[in-house]
C-alpha cells in the first residue's frame, strides 16, 4: 500500500460548555502510515502533566479530547496535529466556557424530501445550546450510526446525514434530537425514496403510445392523401382518354366546285348571295349543302317592230 498523507476526514468544532461540565472534543483522521497525534491548547502542548484530568485517546482513526470538569481557565483555542513519513496536517477549534445556560434550539429543521433510488441524500439541521447540545439522527426511532453509508458530519452548529446511495429501504421517518444538560429540542420529517419502476411515471408511456398513434395517424392521412392523387390522377388520364374516344375527329371537306359561269349574261350575285357562297367554301365537319347559285336566264329582248 503507498503513503498517505494525513487528511481530516472531519475536522475538529467548536463547543460552549457550561462551567462544571465536560467538554469533548473529536476529529477523524485517515492517512497511511498511521499518523502520529498531538494536541494544543493556544499553542502549549497538552497532557495529563499540563492539564489534569485531561483524556487523550486516538483509535480507529478517531482522535479524542475530553476535559471531565472544565473551568473558565479552559476557554481557547484547541488544536490536534497528525503526522506521519509523508506530510503534516492539522485542525483547529475554540472551547468558551460560560456560567449561562440554553436548551438546545432548532434555527434550521429537518425538510420532508423525496429521492430516486440511487442517488445521494442529505439531511441538514442547525442546533444551538450552551452548553454545545449532543445530537443523534433516527430513522423510525432507531440511532443512526456514523458509517460509509450514513456519514454523520458536523460544521460549528450544522449537522448532516448523509446517506451516499439512498435504496427504497431507507425510506421512512427521520428525526433529530438534540441534548443538552438544561433541555431537548426535536425535529422530524419524511425521506420517500422512488424505486427504478416508480421512477418512470405512467405519463411517460403514454405519451409514448400517443406519439406512435400519431405517427399512425399521420401515415394514413399521407397514404389517403397519396391515393386521392393518384385517383385524381388517374380520373384525368381516364377522361381524356373518353373524351379523345368520344370527340369524333371529322376530317375537312375539301370546298365544292363552283360551276362554270353561264356565257349568257347574268346578273351581279346579291351581298346575301355572296355571303352564302364564302360559307359553301369554307370547310365543315357538317354534311355540305348544295350550292345556292342558279342560272338564271336573261330576258328575251323583244322584237322591235
Amino acid at each position: 500500500m503507498t503513503t498517505k498523507a494525513p487528511t481530516f476526514t472531519q475536522p475538529l468544532q467548536s463547543v460552549v460548555a457550561l462551567e462544571g461540565s465536560a467538554a469533548t472534543f473529536e476529529a477523524h483522521i485517515s492517512g497511511f502510515p498511521v499518523p502520529e497525534v498531538n494536541w494544543f491548547r493556544d499553542g502549549q502542548v497538552l497532557s495529563a502533566a499540563t492539564l489534569p484530568g485531561v483524556q487523550i485517546s486516538f483509535s480507529d482513526g478517531r482522535a479524542r479530547l475530553v476535559i471531565p470538569t472544565v473551568t473558565e481557565a479552559n476557554s481557547g483555542r484547541y488544536t490536534v496535529q497528525a503526522t506521519n513519513g509523508s506530510g503534516q496536517a492539522t485542525s483547529t477549534a475554540e472551547l468558551l466556557v460560560t456560567a449561562a445556560t440554553a436548551p438546545p434550539n432548532f434555527s434550521q429543521r429537518l425538510q420532508s424530501m423525496t429521492a430516486r433510488q440511487g442517488s445521494q441524500v442529505r439531511l441538514d439541521v442547525r442546533v444551538t445550546g450552551i452548553p454545545t447540545p449532543v445530537v443523534k439522527f433516527y430513522r423510525d426511532g432507531v440511532e443512526i450510526k456514523s458509517s460509509p453509508d450514513f456519514k454523520i458530519l458536523q460544521e460549528g452548529d450544522l449537522y448532516s446525514l448523509i446517506i451516499a446511495e439512498a435504496y427504497p429501504e431507507d425510506s421512512g421517518t427521520y428525526s433529530v434530537n438534540a441534548t443538552n444538560s438544561v433541555g431537548r429540542a426535536t425535529s422530524t420529517a419524511e425521506l420517500l425514496i422512488q424505486g427504478e419502476e416508480e421512477a418512470v411515471p405512467a405519463k411517460k408511456t403514454k405519451t409514448i403510445v400517443s406519439t406512435a398513434q400519431i405517427s399512425q395517424t399521420r401515415q394514413a392521412r399521407i397514404e389517403k392523401k397519396t391515393e386521392a392523387h393518384f385517383d385524381a390522377r388517374s380520373l384525368t388520364s381516364v377522361e381524356m382518354v373518353i373524351e379523345g374516344a368520344t370527340t369524333p375527329q371529322l376530317p375537312h371537306k375539301a370546298p365544292p366546285r363552283m360551276p362554270p359561269r353561264p356565257t349568257s349574261k347574268s346578273p351581279t350575285p346579291t351581298t346575301a348571295a355572296k355571303a352564302q357562297m364564302a360559307r359553301q367554301q369554307s370547310p365543315s365537319p357538317v354534311r355540305q349543302s348544295p350550292s345556292p347559285v342558279r342560272h338564271v336566264r336573261a330576258p328575251t329582248p323583244s322584237p322591235v317592230r
